[in-house]
């Protein structure tokens, strides 16, 4: 994973990839940190410092990281450990 500060073109490649390889991740997410039960579409929009955007079943939804990221491996790093804890 590039150190590489989050551009609009890293983000795209962020969500180009969790789109297309992880939706189960993106559903999580939506349901323990968005508040959408029982999501069946999900797709990440965008992702910044402080944040990432999800298109979840015709909803908007924004979740803040708890921390700025600083760069690719940082939002690496933080989608895996916020997945980590969610219940399973």
């Amino acid at each position: 994973m590039r150190q590489d500060p989050i551009t609009k073109e890293v983000s795209q490649r962020i969500c180009n990839h969790m789109n297309k390889d992880h939706l189960e991740s993106l559903k999580a997410y939506a349901s323990f940190y968005g508040g959408i039960k029982n999501p069946i579409n999900a797709n990440l929009l965008e992702i910044t410092a402080e944040s990432m955007h999800l298109s979840v079943d015709g909803s908007y939804i924004i979740i803040k990281f708890d921390h700025p990221l600083k760069d690719s491996s940082d939002a690496h790093q933080t989608l895996v450990s916020m997945l980590e804890k969610i219940p399973q």
